[in-house]
């Protein structure tokens, strides 16, 4: 055979190994994760109920005992983290006021808690009024200082927040080291975030702690999903499921992976519909409605939406949805003042840079694009580095025409599709 006859082979060679390293890389095996999608019964929630019944029994007998209140309650709260059912959260808000108003207000740690479910609710400021109580009081200040530099980050509050954070520095403690990974990834320094995550997770191990070994994993998944790790996010959400078969959070993370990364949709849903039978809660069928969009089938998108809006009506949420409820009003013009109004609720609420940006993007939306872009450089730019808040930016400059700046943030978002989302994908490419 002529050298020349070898050429086509030899192209199609070429481009066939050049087709597989552009695909995306299977990392999950249904067999690593799928006995977790029918999980029958769960420990901690049978182990909560069973608490909550031994405890009641005995405060009811004894209803001078104030500091059963705040047990029943810390069990609601583990009902609330495991079922997503938001009637648990608020019982667990009504036992501690309760506990809080018998003791006038004078023990810390019941303050703190009940400061930590007005997290929750995203009711920050209240939480905030909570842990300046306990602080004024003077007992367990460290613990309080975590509090403040919790709620100080969620307002916004960023000096603040730092010098709480520095009032309870030690670098061999598991709470300073998660809470300087948080203070990291707010600054946009990612690496280093995941640097601090990984020794708390250490930490965690070396004195095998279940619940800190579960919160380490399930958020280094995160941290690895935002840096592109995908491999390491899996292992991260597979080994949260080692400990915990239930914990919905990383069945979640799981279900991103597959959609987002391996655009699988079929299977994406089967682990979503899985987490809904025992964790039902709005966010799970926005994803199915992103998935149906990916699927370009708009009548499950539209359904899946619908169903999201109605469970919301159903139960008072409070404002914990009000930023997915901006993003999906702004995107749809006929709805796009109404996102405006939830918008100035949200910086009223919480003057956070990303609070700001959904101001900012409903303002565009509304076709008040230099209004938006001077929110947008008052109290955005250089403040958030979230890919979607870089988006929303980018789209910003483009309506006033500075179209210089347009270019670098749309080379940052082809390297965070995966973050964002495949539907993303078309949106960036337009920029």
């Amino acid at each position: 055979m002529k050298p020349y006859k070898l050429i086509p082979a030899l192209v199609f060679t070429i481009l066939f190994i050049f087709a597989c390293d552009n695909k995306p890389n299977q990392i999950t095996k249904i067999a690593d994760y799928d006995k977790y999608l029918d999980m029958q019964g769960n420990e901690s929630t049978d182990f909560a109920n069973k608490e909550i019944d031994f405890w009641q029994s005995k405060y009811d007998a004894a209803p001078n005992q104030n500091s059963y209140l705040g047990i029943i309650a810390s069990k609601y709260a583990t009902l609330f983290e495991y079922t997503g059912n938001i009637k648990n959260l608020y019982k667990t808000e009504e036992l501690l006021t309760q506990s809080n108003e018998a003791n006038n207000y004078s023990r810390v740690s019941t303050i703190r808690s009940l400061g930590r479910n007005y997290i929750a609710q995203h009711r920050f400021k209240e939480a905030l009024v909570l842990a300046n109580k306990a602080l004024a009081i003077g007992e367990g200040r460290k613990e309080t200082q975590k509090l403040l530099f919790d709620v100080q980050m969620e307002l916004g509050n960023f000096p603040e927040a730092l010098k709480n954070l520095n009032a309870f520095k030690d670098m061999k403690e598991y709470d300073y080291l998660i809470r300087l990974a948080k203070w990291n990834d707010h600054k946009g320094d990612l690496k280093t975030a995941i640097s601090f995550m990984e020794k708390a997770r250490d930490i965690a191990e070396k004195e095998d702690n279940k619940t800190l070994k579960i919160w380490s994993y399930s958020n280094l998944g995160d941290f690895y999903g935002h840096a592109g790790m995908i491999q390491e996010s899996y292992d991260s959400y597979l080994k949260t499921l080692a400990i915990d078969p239930n914990y919905s959070y990383a069945l979640k993370g799981i279900a991103w992976i597959v959609f987002s990364h391996e655009r699988n949709t079929t299977e994406a849903k089967r682990i979503v519909e899985a987490i809904e039978v025992t964790h039902n809660t709005p966010d799970l069928f926005l994803m199915k409605s992103q998935i149906a969009q990916f699927e370009g089938n708009k009548i499950d998108a539209d359904l899946n939406k619908n169903i999201y809006f109605n469970m919301l009506k159903a139960d008072n949420y409070g404002a914990m949805y009000n930023k997915y409820n901006t993003l999906i009003y702004a995107d749809e013009k006929a709805n796009a003042a109404k996102a405006l109004e939830i918008a100035k609720i949200e910086v009223e609420r919480r003057p956070t840079p990303d609070s700001y940006n959904l101001l900012a993007w409903s303002y565009l939306n509304v076709g008040q694009h230099k209004k938006a872009l001077e929110i947008a450089k008052a109290n955005v730019v250089g403040k958030s580095f979230e890919p979607t808040v870089q988006y929303h930016l980018a789209m910003i400059y483009k309506a006033n025409n500075e179209i210089g700046k347009v270019a670098p943030i749309k080379e940052d978002l082809l390297s965070s599709i995966y973050e964002l989302g495949p539907n993303f994908e078309k949106k960036i490419n337009k920029l």
